[in-house]
C-alpha cells in the first residue's frame, strides 16, 4: 500500500460557536472533534498527521502536541483560505513521499470508512480524488461540476458560480486526496482572484485537469460529512452520532426499551444480552458485559460491569469502578475506584471509594468508605462474606476480614479480624421521664402570643 499522510485543517476561529472553548475542542460522543479527526486518520493508516492550527487558539496547538508531538503542528497565519491552510503543512511533509488526504477537524462524523474510497480512486488513476455529497439544500456549498462521463472537471464555490452551476446539487465536502508532491505543486499555482479573495483548495481540481490529470469524485451521505460551525450544528452532530450508535447496539442484541433516552460515548462497549433502561448516561471508558443490567437514571464513567451484575436505578459509577459478576449496586450508591466482588451487594444510599469489596459481602444502607483526610486518599478493604451494618463509616486505611460483621451506626477505625464483630459507637443511655420534664419546662417558660 502506498504510504499515507493526513493534513487536518483546524485553524478556523469558530466565532459562531460563541464559546471560550475553541470550536474543534468541543465534543461529540464525549470526544473532541479534533480527536475524532485524528482517530479517522490513524485508522486509515496515515503514518504522518499534520494539524493546521491558527495563532488565535493556542490551546488547539497544545492539544495536538500532547497527542501527536510538536512536529504534527503547522501554523496558518494569517488565515487566507483552505488552499493556504494546506500549504502551511508543506514544510512538515517536505520529506514525505506518498498520498495525502486533507480532512477537517470540525466534521465529527467523518470516518475512515467514508474517506477510504478516495485512496481507491487515486490507486485506479485519479490524479486528484474528491469526496462529494448530494445536498438537500446546496446553499453556500461548492459545486462539483461533472462531465458526461462522470469525470470531475472543476469545483466552483457558490459565490463564484453561475446560475446554472448553482442549480447543481452535487456538492464538495472539502475532503481531497492526491499524491503529496502533486498536491503541493498544484497549490503553489492557486491564485485568489475570486469573490472572497482567498486561496481555495478546490482550485487544484481545475489545475489538475488542465495538466491532463484525471479528477474523480466519490459520494457519501450528507450527514457523514456534516460540518459544525454553531452550537445548533454541534447538537445536530451529537444527535446523529447517538442515533447511529444506539441502532448499532440494538442490532448487536442490547435491550434498550427507550433507546432515545440513552446517552452513549464514542468508546462505550455494551455486549449483546445486556439491558440498559431509560435515561442512562455513559461517559467515556465504559464496558458492559453480557447479561448485565443498567437500570434507569444511572451515570457511568470509566467503569466495567461484569456479567449478570445489576447497577441502579439512580446509581453512579465513577472511574475505576469494577462491578463483579452478579453483584448489585443499588439506588443512590456511588462507587469510585473499587473492585466489587462476585455477588456482593451495595443496595442503598452508600458511598464506596478506593478499595475492594469481597465476594458476597453485604453493605447496609448508609455505608461510607471515608477515604480522604483532606490531603491524601486511603483504601478500605472489605472481605468476602462480610456484613457491614447500616450507617457504618469505615475510616481508611482499614480492613474488614472475611465473614466479619460491623454493628449498625459504627465508626470503624481499626482492622476487624475475620469472623469478628466490631462495634464503634457510643453506649446508649436512657433517662426515664426526661422528655416529659423537658416539655413541661418549655411550656412553663413560653410567653403567651
Amino acid at each position: 500500500m502506498t504510504r499515507r499522510a493526513a493534513v487536518i485543517l483546524a485553524a478556523g476561529q469558530g466565532t459562531r460557536m460563541k464559546s471560550p472553548t475553541p470550536k474543534v475542542l468541543h465534543k461529540v460522543g464525549g470526544r473532541a472533534m479534533l480527536d475524532r479527526a485524528i482517530d479517522a486518520a490513524q485508522e486509515l493508516g496515515c503514518e504522518r498527521i499534520v494539524v493546521v492550527v491558527g495563532v488565535h487558539s493556542p490551546s488547539v496547538g497544545e492539544h495536538v502536541k500532547a497527542r501527536l508531538g510538536e512536529g504534527a503542528i503547522a501554523i496558518q497565519d494569517p488565515p487566507l483560505g483552505t488552499g493556504h491552510a494546506v500549504l502551511a503543512a508543506r514544510d512538515a511533509l517536505k520529506d514525505f513521499t506518498g498520498d495525502v488526504v486533507v480532512t477537517y477537524a470540525d466534521c465529527p462524523l467523518l470516518s475512515a470508512a467514508t474517506i477510504e474510497p478516495l485512496f481507491d480512486l487515486h490507486d485506479t488513476g485519479a490524479g486528484v480524488a474528491v469526496l462529494g455529497f448530494e445536498a438537500a439544500d446546496p446553499g453556500a456549498y461548492g459545486r462539483l461540476i461533472l462531465g458526461e462521463d462522470g469525470a470531475l472537471s472543476k469545483i466552483v464555490e457558490a459565490k463564484d458560480a453561475t446560475d446554472a452551476e448553482r442549480a447543481v446539487t452535487a456538492c464538495n465536502s472539502g475532503v481531497i486526496a492526491a499524491d503529496a508532491a502533486v498536491l503541493f505543486e498544484l497549490l503553489s499555482q492557486v491564485g485568489n482572484a475570486n469573490a472572497k479573495g482567498e486561496y481555495y483548495l478546490t482550485d487544484v481540481v481545475g489545475l489538475a485537469v488542465a495538466r491532463g490529470l484525471a479528477a474523480s469524485a466519490t459520494f457519501a451521505p450528507e450527514e457523514a460529512v456534516m460540518g459544525v460551525n454553531s452550537q445548533a450544528e454541534l447538537a445536530a452532530a451529537e444527535l446523529a452520532f447517538q442515533t447511529h450508535r444506539r441502532q448499532a447496539l440494538l442490532t448487536d442484541g442490547v435491550t434498550m426499551p427507550a433507546p432515545h433516552t440513552v446517552h452513549l460515548s464514542w468508546d462505550t462497549q455494551i455486549a449483546g444480552g445486556a439491558l440498559v433502561e431509560q435515561y442512562v448516561v455513559f461517559g467515556p471508558g465504559v464496558t458492559i458485559e453480557t447479561g448485565a443490567s443498567i437500570r434507569a437514571f444511572s451515570h457511568l464513567e470509566q467503569a466495567i460491569v461484569r456479567p449478570g451484575a445489576i447497577v441502579g436505578p439512580y446509581a453512579r459509577l465513577r472511574p475505576g469502578a469494577d462491578i463483579g459478576e452478579r453483584a448489585h449496586v443499588g439506588n443512590f450508591v456511588e462507587v469510585k475506584n473499587v473492585k466489587v466482588g462476585e455477588g456482593a451487594k451495595l443496595n442503598h444510599l452508600t458511598y464506596v471509594g478506593d478499595g475492594t469489596i469481597g465476594a458476597r459481602a453485604n453493605l447496609g444502607a448508609g455505608t461510607i468508605f471515608c477515604n480522604y483526610d483532606g490531603f491524601d486518599k486511603f483504601e478500605t478493604h472489605v472481605g468476602a462474606d462480610a456484613f457491614i451494618g447500616s450507617d457504618t463509616a469505615l475510616v481508611a486505611p482499614v480492613r474488614v476480614g472475611d465473614g466479619a460483621f460491623t454493628g449498625s451506626g459504627s465508626v470503624i477505625t481499626e482492622d476487624v479480624p475475620a469472623g469478628a464483630l466490631a462495634l464503634g459507637r457510643g453506649r446508649q443511655i436512657i433517662k426515664e421521664g426526661w422528655a416529659a420534664d423537658f416539655r413541661a419546662e418549655k411550656l412553663k417558660n413560653r410567653k403567651p402570643k
